[in-house]
Parts: structure tokens; sequence; C-alpha cells
């Protein structure tokens, strides 16, 4: 991110982890750990939340994404916060972090369990209280603190309440909270296939991500999988971990990798045996035969295709392969042949289907 310092008249790029008109101020360092029973969604977001005296909090929230076998991220964080919120998928809200007083440059590591997620009221409440007006309810927000000892936070439809210690009392502290803020990048979003484009911040933007819909994927989610079944890219694509041997990959590759290995070698010799079969005369002597003998070829070109595509799409995850005019290629190629070869296979199936049933009628 570039700075101007008017005074000099000078321009600083601030490197990761640094700010500061020079970049001479470290940034916060925030780790975030998740236990293995909290399910996390592909992106997260994080809402800062600044406590302003005689003023409404002050929110900044940003967004990251996780791949889906990590449980941990690090995030530098340069502006004054109070308060930590994790948002999870379908407004699932955790409270990840306190402080009274803001410490710069600071070292926070922090384990996210269960007990850190905050409640909607309608668990809290029964259903004729919930329906209540607000200003008939949130007078008795307190109950569930006083109740909950292990409670840390709640909300409701308009704010997000934390449960805190004030002379040994457990009180509800409320503030407003915009839970369905609307990502266009300002008008300018860039993402495709109907996805959400967010930025850091509305009014000098540091960073943008692209949220995507269901079945869209990729940096700019221009990549669907709509209308193709299911695809390799789509399912595998983020699992496979780039700088890392394929023997300490994660378990689904190497299951996927036996089961792949497993099916091609099926497929190569039930093909060789058709093909070594359906060569006899007697059986080209009908025309079922001559659709037999395609079928054969055609299965073993899709065997070795859908293997092909297998390995290139590990080694270019793994970086092994970097040569973007060779991937494009075989993105375009090897998709394209895989669906010929399977619409050619479906169609002699279905011609020796018709010529058998021609036959049976006479």
């Amino acid at each position: 991110m570039y700075r101007y310092d008017q005074s000099k008249n000078l321009y600083a790029y601030d490197r990761k982890g640094y700010g500061g008109d020079r970049c001479e101020i470290v940034d916060n360092e925030i780790i975030l750990s998740f236990r293995d029973d909290i399910v996390l969604s592909s992106s997260i977001f994080i809402h800062f939340i600044e406590v302003i005296q005689n003023d409404i909090p002050k929110r900044t929230t940003t967004l990251r994404t996780i791949p889906p076998i990590q449980k941990s991220i690090t995030i530098f964080w340069s502006k004054p916060f109070n308060l930590i919120f994790i948002e999870i998928y379908n407004k699932i809200y955790y409270l990840a972090h306190t402080q009274n007083t803001y410490q710069q440059t600071a070292n926070i590591s922090i384990m996210i369990n269960q007990f850190d997620r905050c409640q909607n009221i309608s668990e809290l409440f029964n259903e004729s209280f919930v329906q209540r007006h607000l200003l008939r309810r949130i007078k008795h927000y307190h109950v569930p603190c006083q109740k909950n000892l292990n409670l840390s936070c709640f909300y409701d439809d308009i704010h997000l309440c934390l449960c805190y210690n004030l002379q040994k009392q457990r009180l509800a502290n409320c503030f407003e909270f915009n839970h369905n803020m609307n990502y266009n990048c300002l008008d300018q979003n860039s993402c495709k296939g109907e996805s959400q484009c967010f930025q850091d911040d509305d009014i000098c933007p540091t960073r943008s991500v692209c949220i995507c819909s269901p079945c869209f994927y990729g940096t700019r989610c221009q990549f669907s999988v709509n209308g193709f079944g299911l695809s390799l890219d789509g399912i595998l694509g983020y699992h496979i971990q780039p700088h890392i041997d394929l023997l300490n990959q994660p378990s689904i590759i190497l299951f996927s990798l036996s089961v792949v290995i497993i099916s091609i070698v099926v497929g190569l010799i039930n093909g060789i045996l058709s093909l070594i079969t359906f060569q006899n005369r007697q059986v080209c002597e009908v025309g079922c035969g001559f659709y037999l003998i395609g079928s054969s070829i055609t299965t073993l070109l899709t065997t070795i295709i859908f293997g092909l595509k297998f390995w290139i799409l590990v080694l270019a995850q793994m970086t092994v392969i970097s040569n973007r005019v060779f991937l494009q290629i075989q993105c375009m190629s090897f998709d394209f042949l895989l669906r010929v070869c399977l619409n050619m296979d479906q169609w002699l199936n279905a011609c020796i289907a018709v010529e058998r049933t021609i036959t049976v009628l006479k």
C-alpha cells in the first residue's frame, strides 16, 4: 500500500506487517486458531470494533480466505480495536478477543472454541419474547448473561451484545451492528457469476476479495461447475497444497489418487480386452460389431485423457508445472476432448441398443 508524505513530498510503500507514513510502525500480528469442532467456511469476516468514549463504536471489517484443511490464519492489523468478532457463513459469530486498552504492535494468539459463539436471542428467549418490540425486550438482555456464566455474547437483528462483569454483576453491553452489509466495491464489482465484491474500507480500500456464489470458484469467481456435472478442479483444486510433496498431501488427495489409479488400470484393461475381443471378424459381420469397436476406442481415450487431466491438475496445484501457456491449452483441449469422448461413447451405446432392438423385432 502506498502512502503520501505531504511534508517531504515522498511516497512510502508499506510492507506487509508494517504501517505509518514511513512504514516505521509494526502492525499487530493476530493469529486466529479454531478448534476442530468448528466448521469453517472458505471465507470468514473479521470485525474489529473500536470503542470510542461518548460515541458509537467504530467498526472495521476485513475478509480472509482459509483453505479447507487449515485451522488457523495470521492477520496483520494496524488500526485501533478493542473487540474482535469472527463471522462465518449464515451469520455465525464468535467473540475472538477483548481488550480494554488498545496495544500497538502486539502479538496476539487466539484459540476460538464453541464457548465463544454468540447465540441468537431466539436461542435464549422464547418466541413470544423475541416478537416483542425492541424497547420492551432490550431491558431484559442482561438476564442471559446472569443465567449463563459461559455466555460471552449474543445478538438480535439490530444489535450485537457483549456480556461483561461490573461490580460482581454480569451485564449486557449492546451496540448497533449491521448484519446485512452490501458488498459491491462501490459499484465497481469485477466479480463474476453474481458474486459479491468486498473491500476492507469504504473510503480508502487496500484489499478487495470476491465472495463467490454457490457453484462458482476462482479469484474472481470466473469458473463455474454449472452444467458440467462434477468439476475435478472445483472438487480437489483447493485441497492440493502447493510446494508440498505428493505423499504429504491431505488424505483426501491421497485417497482420490488411489481411486484414480485403480480406475485408470481397470479402464485400460477393460478397453484393451474389449478392443481385442471385438476385432473378431464374426463380430464385425453386423453393424453392432463396429459400434462395439468404436466404444472400446472411446473408452481407452476417455481413460487416458482423464488420467492426464488428473495428474496435470495435481502437478499444477503443487506448482511442479507452472507454464501458463501449457496449462491454458490443456485446460481448453482436455476438457473438450473428454466431453467429446463421453458423448461419442453414449451415442455408440445408443446405436448398439437401436440395432439390437431392430434385430429382435425382425
